[in-house]
């Protein structure tokens, strides 16, 4: 059962409890890379969700995104080097999607620096 809720900001917060407590972070990727489609907050903007746990993620991998598969990324490798690749290439990260698709869409690193 998912702990997401309709409230992006404690969703914010979970993601990054769980993280820190598991080293791991979830998304979905295919033969084509990893999942990322147009910000609904920011025009002109792409955003790739990741999850804090890999049940989270599941839920997302039907319709549309049912050819991804979920993979796990190290906490340690997500932080020194995905946030800041996405940074530098103007990505911004979804955080903990709820099943609405709901969820904090922010700069990777607004959110590396939540883990310092």
């Amino acid at each position: 059962m998912s702990k997401l809720t309709a409230d992006i900001e404690a969703n914010l917060t979970l993601f990054i409890a769980e993280t820190q407590e598991t080293a791991k972070v979830w998304g979905l990727t295919n033969e084509e890379g990893w999942l990322a489609c147009d910000s609904t907050e920011f025009e002109n903007s792409e955003i790739m969700p990741f999850w804090s746990s890999k049940e989270d993620a599941e839920l997302h991998n039907v319709e549309e995104w049912a050819d991804f598969e979920v993979q796990e990324i190290p906490l340690d490798v997500f932080v020194q080097d995905w946030l800041i690749t996405l940074d530098e290439d103007g990505v911004l990260v979804g955080i903990n999607w709820n099943a609405e698709l709901e969820g904090k869409e922010i700069e990777p690193a607004t959110l590396a620096k939540m883990y310092l």
